[in-house]
C-alpha cells in the first residue's frame, strides 16, 4: 500500500501524518485535492467518527482512506470538549476558531481546581469503503492545560496542552518531537506496526 486519501481538510492533521508516514514511502493525499467534501461527525466516539470520515472519502475516490478523529479530554469538565473539540466554541476560520475553542476552555476550567487533560486520536484504515475489517489504531497523550497560552507551533489546543517533565507546552515542541511522543504519533506508529504484521508491503 503505497498511496492513501487523508480524509481530512486540517492542514495541520496533514503535515503531521505526512511527515510520521514519510519513513514507509506512502503517499498521503488530502481529499481536498480529489475534490471530497468533509463528512459529517455526528457520532458520539471518536471510533465511529475516524470510520465514517475514512469510508466516506474511500466511497467517493476507490482509493484506501486513512481518517483520524482526535480530541482533547479534560477530567474537570467530564471529558469535555472531547469529540466536539474542534467546534466547542462554535464554527468560523480554523485559526479563529482554535482561538475561540481555547478562551472558551480557559473560562470553563475557570472554576475547577484539577487541569488533568490527556488528547486522544483514533485512526482508522480502510483498503475499500465496504471493508469489513478495517485497521484501528489509538493514541493518548497525558498531560494538563496550562493557564495561558504559549507557543507558536502545533494547533488546536496544542498551546494550553502542558507536556509532562518538560514545562513546555505542545506548541512550544518541535515538530520533530512533537510527533514522536504525541497522540497522533502514538497512534500512526501502531497502525504501521499493524500493515506490517498484516503484510501490507510496508
Amino acid at each position: 500500500m503505497k498511496k492513501l486519501v487523508l480524509a481530512s481538510n486540517n492542514p495541520g492533521k496533514l503535515r503531521e501524518i505526512r511527515a510520521l508516514l514519510a519513513p514507509f514511502s506512502i503517499e498521503v493525499i488530502p481529499q481536498a485535492d480529489l475534490g471530497i467534501s468533509e463528512a459529517e461527525e455526528p457520532h458520539e466516539t471518536f471510533l465511529e467518527n475516524a470510520l465514517a470520515k475514512a469510508r466516506h472519502a474511500s466511497r467517493a475516490c476507490g482509493f484506501a482512506a486513512l481518517a483520524d478523529d482526535s480530541g482533547l479530554c479534560v477530567a474537570a469538565l467530564g471529558g469535555a470538549p472531547g469529540v466536539h473539540s474542534a467546534y466547542y466554541a462554535g464554527g468560523g476560520v480554523r485559526d479563529e476558531r482554535d482561538a475561540r475553542n481555547n478562551q472558551k476552555l480557559l473560562a470553563e476550567l475557570a472554576r475547577h481546581a484539577g487541569r488533568d487533560a490527556h488528547y486522544v486520536c483514533v485512526v482508522a484504515l480502510v483498503r475499500r469503503a465496504d471493508d469489513p475489517e478495517p485497521l484501528i489504531a489509538e493514541g493518548r497523550w497525558h498531560g494538563s492545560i496550562a493557564r495561558e497560552p504559549r507557543g507558536a507551533s502545533g494547533f488546536g489546543y496544542d498551546p494550553l496542552f502542558l507536556v509532562p517533565g518538560r514545562g513546555l507546552t505542545a506548541a512550544e515542541l518541535s515538530a520533530e518531537e512533537k510527533n514522536r511522543i504525541s497522540h497522533r504519533g502514538q497512534a500512526l506508529a501502531r497502525l504501521v506496526a499493524r500493515l506490517r504484521e498484516e503484510g501490507e508491503g510496508l
